[in-house]
């Protein structure tokens, strides 16, 4: 099975791919409404200009790995080849972890600026637990996990107030 792909931008400036199985199937989808940015949920998508390309898929056979090499100033590199999946996988892998992000982004309570102090009270036992978000600096994040306080950092465009 032969796929077009086509690249999109949101308004927001997100570029994206898009994997049709026809240019039907594009057009089918534009006019559903079911097209949008993986990122920010934007459904203002324009199709960007691009070579045309099509996966073919396993109709091919994949391309053996070159082994890499250090080169030094001056010596030309060879390309290292790039796998990438046939089907769409990375798209959809991508699009499904940004919805479990904004999933957790819109279960938390954020809690701004006060994100080290709150986390603190939490693990101290002085605040009720619940799941929090907020800002942080690095030098805050390094100290509470030093601490043994569980942090992971999230983009900003991903707490926008979009996702909700």
């Amino acid at each position: 099975m032969s796929l077009k792909v086509f690249d999109f931008q949101c308004e927001l400036g997100h570029v994206f791919e898009g994997w049709f199985a026809s240019e039907e199937n594009y057009q089918a989808q534009l006019a559903g409404g079911q097209l949008g940015c993986p990122i920010c949920n934007s459904g203002k998508i324009t199709k960007k200009l691009s070579a045309p390309r099509i996966n073919l898929g396993h109709a091919q056979a994949p391309a053996a790995a070159a082994p890499v090499s250090a080169a030094t100033p001056g010596q030309a590199q060879a390309a290292t080849p790039v796998a990438v999946p046939a089907t769409g996988a990375l798209a959809q892998l991508q699009a499904d972890v940004l919805r479990h992000i904004r999933k957790i982004v819109s279960e938390t309570e954020n809690v701004g600026p006060r994100f080290a102090d709150e986390a603190r009270r939490m693990h101290e036992g002085e605040a009720r637990e619940r799941a929090i978000r907020g800002t942080a600096t690095q030098q805050e994040r390094k100290e509470l996990v030093e601490e043994g306080i569980a942090v992971m950092p999230i983009p900003d465009f991903l707490d926008d107030g979009r996702l909700q």
